[in-house]
């Protein structure tokens, strides 16, 4: 019996997996996650635009989940310019979902010339916490995360 439940529970495994894959790829959207040194700490890797909306934000924090990584670091370049703008309210409803799922988000980029002073002021209370920080190197990334 504890056989075929084994089997049964990693069926379901692959196969959640594999629903995730084809819905990522009918979106079109060409990502990966590469782990850093054994760290637990995954990159996001992609060429394009992964985060687009509300829905594209779940997909990955989903899938991360899904696989069991619990640190992240994504590019600035690879999140829509609205997510910046607090007004569309997607910052908020994004990471809100990753802070619920307690899944630590570093997002990589360089926020030194950032006009908005209400962005501003979400960037520096997001970076005195531990869920989400907006960071502008690698390193200061692989450090906080490692915390």
């Amino acid at each position: 019996m504890n056989i075929k439940l084994e089997r049964s529970s990693l069926y379901g495994t692959v196969k959640k997996k594999l629903k995730y894959f084809a819905i990522m790829r009918s979106k079109n959207i060409d990502m990966e996650f590469r782990e850093i040194s054994n760290t637990g700490i995954v990159e996001v890797i992609a060429d394009d635009v992964v985060i687009n909306n509300l829905e594209d934000g779940t997909d990955l924090l989903g899938n991360a989940y899904y696989q069991g990584y619990e640190k992240l670091i994504l590019h600035k370049e690879n999140i829509t310019p609205d997510f910046f703008h607090l007004k569309t309210k997607l910052a908020g409803e994004i990471l809100q979902k990753f802070s619920n799922y307690r899944v630590r988000l570093v997002i990589l980029g360089d926020f030194s010339n950032v006009e908005s002073k209400s962005l501003q002021d979400f960037i520096r209370e997001s970076n005195k916490g531990r869920l989400v920080n907006f960071l502008s190197s690698k390193d200061e990334a692989i450090s906080r995360l490692s915390t």
